[in-house]
């Protein structure tokens, strides 16, 4: 094939041009991706229409033998970034800095970049962004949100011509394997994380995991995709799992129920909110006029109560799932692996490919789309069902007293338990929906009753229908 049969077929450089790329960090997800760029290069330049070389691979350390020629290696990620035989870079380092700085520099060269990094998109996806769109390069991020599960690439593509109301899902697996396994062993948290830890799916440090940060960082990236709109982290309202016990698993298992970390994104039309399974559900308005219909987005993550019959039940194990509503595609489920360097390294190979097809044949990926400026609605407005757990004395007139409090608050009681034990007893009682302020200060109302012992747990209930 000639040079001017290439480009009058669209590409860039011409078959014997070759596209490089610099690979930006060799842990378990960089290692994966250099094995496949080497391994697969055939199959890759037939794909991409050119040859894909690795040009280097930056890293802290040289002295690792790292199973790849020493020449490709380097210290200097600045200089691997700048060089004029680089046309891409793929960051799997992590962190904020110095990988902000590296990928402002590639693209502000023209260069595509291609990231895992969920923690710096869901902060700084706006600068990105705009650096990207300057130079006209691609800025890729499949990999940042649920390792190979594609769930971005359908939000920014497939579904670009519909209205996502909700996206809903189990996005971090460390969580979701410490509950599968308390659910399943009835043990509790603190043995269930050392054993997570013990077989590679907990960090030395789980607080990214557990509190519920890594979770919150992917909720504002799917957020901001699904409904146009810039989400940053701190926009998310973020409870960890560190607070649950075996005994939430064993209430949640006694009503039919398991406990998973969702992360839940949903647009709220005219003063009113969605629930897990599609029921509207009222909210209340605000200064900002929604109830008068002003759309707003609730961005959360927190450990909830789901009915063994809801799909993201059946989600154990280290593994993922998203589900996405929209308007006219009604509900689509994704799942699959959410981390892991060959699952991760799968989704940012999609990437690659897709980013240097654009190199040869001289297209583009879609931009930063935040048209829609939707207000952020604060986690007080949001009205949710709620499971609340409470040790009473056990004598007359303490459920009338306990049921006095939620009706002072206006929060409805749905179901009421009571189970007694050697110094008192337990209710556990299930509410309508009602909003998250009115909850909390009915918490702080039963907490001064003579009557409770201690409020031990308050979880939210999701997936179910009034």
């Amino acid at each position: 094939m000639t040079e001017a049969t290439n480009q009058a077929r669209g590409g860039a450089f011409g078959i014997e041009h070759p596209i490089g790329v610099a690979v930006l960090g060799m842990g378990n997800v960089g290692t994966e991706v250099v094995r496949i760029l080497r391994d697969h290069a055939d199959d890759l330049r037939s794909r991409v229409g050119a040859p894909v070389v690795l040009r280097g691979v930056a890293v802290r350390r040289l002295d690792v033998d790292r199973g790849i020629p020493a020449e490709l290696l380097t210290t200097d990620a600045e200089a691997l970034v700048a060089r004029d035989d680089v046309d891409l870079v793929v960051e799997v380092m992590g962190g904020i800095d110095p990988a902000r700085k590296l990928i402002l520099a590639a693209l502000n060269g023209g260069k595509s970049v291609v990231t895992a990094n969920k923690a710096l998109l869901a902060d700084y996806t706006g600068e990105l962004a705009a650096a990207a769109e300057g130079s006209r390069a691609d800025l890729y991020f499949e990999a940042a949100v649920a390792g190979a599960i594609p769930v971005v690439r359908p939000l920014i593509q497939s579904m670009s011509g519909d209205r996502v109301n909700r996206v809903v899902g189990i996005v971090n697996g460390t969580t979701n394997f410490i509950l599968s396994a308390m659910d399943e062993t009835g043990a509790d948290y603190a043995d269930t994380l050392a054993e997570a830890t013990r077989l590679g799916y907990a960090e030395a440090d789980p607080t990214a995991d557990v509190e519920g940060y890594d979770a919150a960082a992917k909720a504002a990236i799917l957020a901001s995709l699904a409904f146009h709109t810039r989400v940053t982290a701190a926009d998310v309202y973020r409870e960890g799992i560190s607070k649950i016990t075996a005994e939430d698993l064993e209430t949640a298992a006694a009503v039919g129920c398991t406990v998973k970390l969702l992360a839940i994104c949903e647009r709220m039309p005219g003063g009113e909110r969605l629930s897990l399974d599609g029921s509207a559900v009222a909210a209340p308005g605000d200064a900002g006029g929604s109830a008068a219909g002003k759309d707003r987005v609730s961005v959360r993550v927190y450990p909830a109560l789901i009915p063994r019959r809801h799909p993201l039940s059946s989600v154990n194990g280290a593994f993922n799932a998203v589900v996405v509503e929209a308007e006219n595609a009604g509900r689509l489920m994704f799942y699959g692996q959410g981390a892991g360097g060959a699952p991760t390294a799968s989704a940012v190979m999609g990437d690659l490919v897709m980013a240097a097809r654009n190199k040869f044949y001289g297209g583009r990926a879609p931009g930063e789309s935040v048209y829609a400026e939707l207000p952020i609605a604060p986690i007080g407005d949001i009205p949710t069902r709620y499971h609340v757990n409470l040790q009473v004395a056990d004598r007359t007139g303490v459920l009338q007293a306990v049921s006095g409090k939620f009706a002072e608050h206006g929060v409805s009681i749905s179901t009421v338990r009571q189970e007694g034990f050697d110094e008192g007893a337990r209710l556990v009682v299930v509410t309508h929906h009602a909003p998250e302020s009115a909850l909390a200060d009915t918490v702080t109302a039963l907490a001064e009753l003579e009557s409770v012992t201690s409020v031990t747990s308050v979880l939210r209930l999701e997936g179910t229908e009034e």
